[in-house]
């Protein structure tokens, strides 16, 4: 015998597995759904009970992925804007940390594939062309999240497949988002903040919908405008390793060491006879310091980001409704 969460997180049961297979039939449970099986000690998602691998997948198999048109778009927002917005944090993170554990290979390999790519950031000339690309990887890494969520097959490959899926629209997404973004920063950083968090799901509603770009990002605003403060707490917890690590290494190290350098140099310009052999030794390891760290950061990133983006994408699937079960 079997006890349930629900999608309201309220508890059901005890009941029996062809019960459990009905409800999976029903769409009422998913593979991500905690159940306790009598005699366990700890709850588990039911994609990690054997006796329901056949229903997962049968049920997977009848959700192909559903493209939006321009002419249904309008429909579909006003079907997410009929529900009230329900965005647990505590419960995103907790379902994150669960997807981790059960795709534990699959989703820790995907990340290092996509940081790995993302080192490119670090080398001057080829930084421009890797942010150009940016929104695709990003968007085959959400969808990898996307399927296993939904109890469906998911590849390391596919942090590629945003080449063969929405490749434009991703890419115009990825290039827009992050110019506009940018320049709210520089302006003024609230906007730029606002329009970083409000832009979130952008990405993912054009891998996962096939939505035209600013039509995916507007959708975004919208919808995480109603939850934008839970949203924003959602992401500081989220990468919140990432945010420690990168503080803790600017203040210790990268802020030091450019306060050492400045002063250095300073001192070698007021001499009467600087010594350029020695001002570019002093320029050439303040560069190498600042790489370093570059790359540290990026590693805290890469160790973060299955954590991160799993809390992410299950906030994506209860607020846009792609996700959601009815209660049992």
């Amino acid at each position: 015998m079997y006890k349930i969460i629900g999608g309201d997180q309220k508890q059901y049961g005890p009941v029996s597995t062809d019960e459990v297979r009905a409800w999976i039939a029903d769409g009422r449970l998913n593979a991500q759904s905690l159940a306790w099986v009598e005699g366990a000690a700890d709850w588990k998602p039911l994609g990690s009970f054997p006796e329901f691998a056949d229903a997962l997948r049968a049920k997977a198999a009848q959700f192909p992925q559903a493209a939006l048109s321009p002419g249904t778009v309008s429909a579909y927002e006003a079907q997410i804007f009929a529900v009230p917005p329900q965005l647990r944090i505590v419960h995103c993170l907790e379902r994150s940390w669960a997807l981790w554990k059960s795709n534990f290979a699959l989703i820790s390999l995907s990340c290092l594939v996509y940081g790995l790519i993302g080192l490119c950031q670090l080398i001057p000339g080829v930084n421009f062309v890797y942010w150009i690309f940016s929104g695709v990887f990003e968007g085959g890494l959400y969808l990898i999240f996307i399927r296993r969520i939904r109890g469906q097959p998911a590849t390391i490959g596919d942090v590629f497949a945003g080449f063969n899926i929405a490749f434009v629209q991703l890419l115009l997404t990825g290039v827009v988002s992050g110019l506009l973004g940018a320049l709210g920063m520089c302006c003024c950083v609230l906007p730029g903040i606002y329009l970083i968090i409000s832009w979130t799901f952008g990405v993912p509603l054009v891998i996962d919908k096939k939505m035209e770009f600013w039509s995916a990002l507007e959708l975004s605003r919208k919808v995480v405008t109603r939850v934008w403060f839970e949203m924003f707490g959602l992401t500081i917890l989220a990468f919140l390793p990432f945010l420690i690590g990168l503080a803790v290494l600017y203040t210790f190290g990268g802020g030091s060491s450019s306060f050492a350098t400045a002063n250095a140099v300073q001192q070698i310009l007021n001499s009467g006879h600087p010594d350029i052999g020695q001002l570019m030794k002093l320029m050439w390891g303040a560069f190498a310091a600042n790489l370093l760290i570059s790359f540290i950061v990026r590693i805290i990133l890469i160790l973060n980001l299955p954590f991160a983006k799993g809390a992410l994408m299950y906030a994506y699937e209860d607020l846009f409704g792609t996700g959601r079960a009815p209660s049992p």
